[in-house]
């Protein structure tokens, strides 16, 4: 079996297991998204949706954040941990998505590493929950199971996994089968216990089911 055809078995056995899977950061605006993701490095999305509520309530819009002096967002933002990067980071990009953009997220890849603190992770989460373009976010799941299911080859650093999974998935699927990937290592391939082999829906496929 090709790592091709390995790959499309994987996408439609997650398909089936997990059908309404997607983005856990709670947002209804690409900005706030933006905010989130950036909280959620080194963080749980379960307590950056709840920060970000007391941030929104203060700073409801672009504007309001980006006129905002850092250290009162880094008082809010702090319980998600590097509080005071993170907040110098949310500032300087708000300040230029309203001053470059008009307070819109732009929908260019290039555009969106040149915002302070978005990385490939975080742009292409964007392109692919916002604006439903190709996208793969090589998150520490997708990398841990990637390599596992034998997709890609003892490859770690994000970028080169983004790399080789683009040769493999097909482009409109690349976003969902990340988010799927997610709910797969939090519920059957887990890191911090021995994963549940016994039980997971890719044990024919996966290259070290049971190991």
């Amino acid at each position: 079996m090709t790592k091709k055809q390995r790959a499309l078995e994987i996408i439609e056995k997650l398909k089936a297991e997990y059908p309404d899977a997607g983005c856990t950061l709670d947002y209804d605006q690409a900005w706030k998204l933006l905010v989130s993701v950036r909280l959620a490095a080194q963080c749980t999305d379960a307590r950056v949706n709840v920060v970000v509520e007391k941030l929104y309530e203060k700073y409801p819009d672009v504007n309001a954040l980006a006129e905002a002096p850092v250290e009162k967002i880094e008082e809010i933002v702090h319980p998600c941990g590097l509080g005071n990067s993170k907040a110098r980071d949310i500032s300087a990009c708000m300040k230029m998505l309203r001053d470059e953009y008009g307070g819109r997220v732009p929908e260019d890849f290039q555009k969106l590493l040149a915002l302070p603190g978005v990385g490939r992770k975080s742009a292409n989460l964007i392109m692919g929950d916002v604006f439903g373009k190709p996208a793969i976010v090589t998150d520490t799941h997708c990398i841990r199971l990637v390599n596992r299911m034998g997709l890609v080859d003892g490859i770690k650093e994000p970028a080169k996994v983004e790399k080789e999974l683009w040769k493999i998935i097909p482009p409109q699927e690349g976003s969902d089968f990340c988010h799927r990937l997610v709910e797969h290592g939090r519920a059957v391939c887990t890191a911090r216990t021995k994963p549940y082999c016994d039980r997971c829906c890719l044990q024919n496929i996966c290259r070290k089911a049971g190991v």
